[in-house]
């Protein structure tokens, strides 16, 4: 507390000019704050002062990013990123959360708590924290009040101006691998992914086109930077396959999220605004700060998405196979899904003899799941995701495609080949750059089409629908949240409920922000899963606390 005082003069100093205004609670979501962006000059600054502890704690590179992801431009958020990329240690949410909510007189006082409960030393000269942003017009002024927190700390900022959340994770990254990871600069990020992917398509098929929705965002911006990387590293290329990518909702018309991007494709299962679509022509939509992606393309129906479930059995099929033949013993593998990942996408994996694991809903799950395997491919259906490989094991591939002697060349070139795929990968967090890279190299490696890829199974029609509640803690679940363990009445009715019709299945889960407890149905027909989600729905209702009005059956489904 002694040495919490040497700073107290400069954070009151500081403080008064972001002060919380609101009477007002800010959760900590699955990976930061995100709220309106008027409403948050106070986190903005508290997080400025988190990032500094965070740095001076970990005596490492840090980072910020100022985004709301996939949310209106109205909104804006923080997120802050560990040495190696990772989101901030789960451990260090409560201070977050507490320091987000704290009196303006106690923030001090707040700061000593977490101080003294991580024993840090505040006499420690951190490196200078790096700060990304987004294009909302709101940015740079919330990017102010990060900095002044920054300071307020005696810590110095390096502010990287408008980058994609990605970017931001990759660079902290090679900054904390004395840049064995690759150059911390966003031309030395585009330059790795370019270097993989033009040596990966060397001959790989036909030139082929690719139609990116940017959403009118930060990713958007970035591909004429992407697009420069992969014309220069395939000039030095022999018979390069080209790839080119044509921009829509780039931005220079449309507004963030506003009727385009990954977010608006999946939830409405539709095309983006700013195109037409035609048959034989491939798509795919970004999110707003380009850690989402989704492809989709016109088949003879109408508009097929192929969301983060397909992107996680493509790579996961493909990685497995190239991984066996390189016959590495006792290699752990997995598949990292959520409760949300269609019943037929896991079924699809699994008839492979490929291990799936079923995580929490929320990044933060899938990548501690990730650590407990050698290789793990993780992905949300919402187009979220990567693949993390175990340093020793990506030592021993790299070591494997140097030495064809001992190895013998052909599969001394399937672990060059691996190398390039783990070269390709920002294994960081959810990279759409780099998950669009990896998909059209597989595709290109297999000769499939966007159709062909989408009969790789059939989508298992869902329905997903919430309940209003007095008190979603009253709704208890096991760590999956896959059955409910209070109140036991309830898992009981679902088991009921679902056990009617072949093929079917239910959950529930508390929000982890509103109370509200959120449905999901899935059955070998639509009207089922309709029929399903309802149900459960009037059972929590009547069984968890249900407020408002009460949800009308659709009737006895026979």
């Amino acid at each position: 507390r002694f040495e919490m005082e040497r700073f107290a003069k400069g954070i009151a100093l500081a403080a008064p000019h972001h002060p919380k205004k609101l009477d007002k609670h800010f959760d900590y979501g699955t990976a930061g704050f995100r709220d309106k962006a008027r409403n948050l000059d106070s986190v903005m600054f508290r997080m400025g002062l988190l990032a500094a502890l965070r740095a001076k704690s970990t005596k490492k590179e840090v980072g910020v990013v100022i985004t709301a992801s996939h949310n209106p431009v109205e909104d804006n958020g923080v997120k802050l990123i560990d040495p190696m990329g990772e989101m901030l240690a789960m451990e260090w949410e409560s201070h977050a959360r507490n320091l987000a909510n704290a009196k303006d007189d106690s923030i001090v006082g707040e700061l000593a708590k977490i101080v003294e409960k991580e024993s840090i030393d505040l006499n420690f000269d951190p490196p200078k924290i790096r700060i990304g942003m987004d294009t909302r017009p709101s940015s740079p002024e919330l990017s102010k009040a990060l900095q002044d927190g920054i300071l307020a700390l005696q810590c110095q900022f390096e502010n990287l101006g408008e980058m994609a959340t990605p970017q931001v994770h990759f660079i902290v990254r090679c900054l904390n691998t004395n840049c064995l990871y690759g150059q911390p600069t966003e031309s030395g990020y585009f330059k790795k992914l370019a270097k993989a992917f033009c040596s990966l398509n060397q001959s790989a098929g036909p030139d082929s086109i690719l139609y990116v929705d940017g959403a009118n965002g930060v990713g958007a911006k970035k591909l004429p930077l992407f697009q420069t990387s992969i014309a220069e590293a395939s000039a030095e290329v022999p018979n390069f396959s080209k790839f080119d990518i044509v921009a829509f909702n780039d931005g220079t018309q449309g507004k963030l999220n506003e009727r385009c991007g990954a977010d608006y494709v999946k939830t409405g299962q539709c095309p983006p605004e700013g195109i037409v679509m035609e048959p034989g022509k491939r798509y795919c939509s970004f999110d707003g700060d380009a850690d989402r992606i989704l492809f989709f393309f016109q088949n003879q129906k109408s508009c097929q998405i192929l969301d983060g479930d397909r992107i996680a059995c493509l790579l996961t099929d493909y990685i497995h196979e190239m991984l066996t033949y390189l016959e590495i013993e006792g290699l752990s593998i997995a598949a990292v899904m959520t409760g949300y990942s269609n019943g037929n996408a896991v079924n699809y994996l699994k008839k492979k003899n490929i291990r799936v694991e079923i995580v929490p809903t929320g990044v933060k799950h899938l990548k501690k799941k990730c650590t407990e395997f050698d290789v793990a491919i993780a992905y949300e259906a919402n187009g979220h995701g990567n693949m993390v490989v175990r340093e020793e094991v990506e030592r021993k591939i790299e070591m494997m495609a140097q030495e064809k002697e001992k190895w013998g060349s052909k599969k001394g070139e399937a672990a060059k080949m691996v190398k390039n795929l783990i070269d390709l990968t920002n294994q960081t967090v959810g990279d759409a750059i780099s998950n669009l890279l990896l998909v059209e190299t597989i595709l290109r490696k297999k000769n499939w089409s966007f159709d062909r890829w989408a009969q790789c199974y059939v989508d298992l029609p869902s329905k997903q629908e919430k309940v209003k509640v007095a008190d979603r803690g009253m709704v208890k679940t096991t760590w999956d949240e896959q059955r409910v363990t209070d109140p036991p009445s309830l898992q009981q009715k679902i088991d009921q409920l679902a056990g009617k019709h072949a093929n079917s299945r239910a959950f529930v889960r508390p929000s982890g922000t509103e109370d509200v407890v959120r449905v999901y149905a899935e059955a070998e027909t639509q009207a089922v899963a309709d029929w399903l989600a309802r149900e459960v729905r009037i059972a929590v209702y009547e069984l968890a606390g249900g407020e408002g009005e009460k949800p009308s059956s659709l009737g006895e489904f026979v």
